[in-house]
């Protein structure tokens, strides 16, 4: 699904999936993705644009993502549901390598089912100040966020770092902050 040399600066990439009636599909990587910079300071762009018709399912559980340092990227996920469709999606970001400061990066999840709203958030991260901050990263360099739409409800839940909610339209949107991918990855 990907590799570990991309996005680039200047990269724009663009994965289109379509599920149809009743049929199932699970989407996992296989290596981690590095967004890396640019020559000249660039940025890239990764689009997930994902339709899943009547009682079809899909899984997309890329692996982490690492927003180097100076990296700019802006990272898409759309999804467009029928009404008894199922998803399940896990976005890992680690920011920065190993002692590294991280780039930025703007993450955008866009849900709908039924033409009606599930989720739509966006995140900007790599502001040392910001990230740094209870209100957004809290200096953890890995945010985990799970969403789960067309299964199981599950009640309110919460731990150390990590917060399951289920969403007013259905669904379950789970997010975890660590230090480290394994540490994010436990609630899951």
């Amino acid at each position: 699904m990907n590799s570990a040399t991309s996005p680039l600066g200047g990269d724009d990439l663009r994965l289109t999936v379509r599920v149809g009636p009743g049929a199932s599909l699970r989407l996992s990587g296989v290596a981690a993705t590095l967004a890396l910079p640019g020559l000249h300071g660039e940025s890239s762009l990764s689009t997930v644009d994902v339709v899943v018709e009547d009682g079809g399912s899909l899984e997309y559980l890329p692996e982490p993502t690492v927003i180097t340092a100076r990296a700019r990227h802006r990272a898409v996920f759309r999804a467009a549901l029928a009404s008894d469709a199922y998803l399940h999606t896990r976005e890992v970001l680690v920011l920065g390598r190993a002692g590294e400061s991280p780039g930025s990066l703007v993450t955008t999840l866009d849900v709908v089912r039924d033409g009606a709203p599930v989720l739509r958030q966006t995140l900007p991260v790599g502001d040392a100040g910001l990230d740094g901050s209870l209100a957004v990263l809290a200096g953890r360099r890995v945010l985990v966020t799970d969403l789960e739409v067309g299964g199981p409800e599950l009640p309110a839940a919460s731990g150390e770092w990590w917060s399951r909610s289920p969403l007013a339209a259905g669904g379950t949107l789970t997010t975890s902050l660590a230090p480290d991918a394994v540490t994010a990855l436990r609630p899951f």
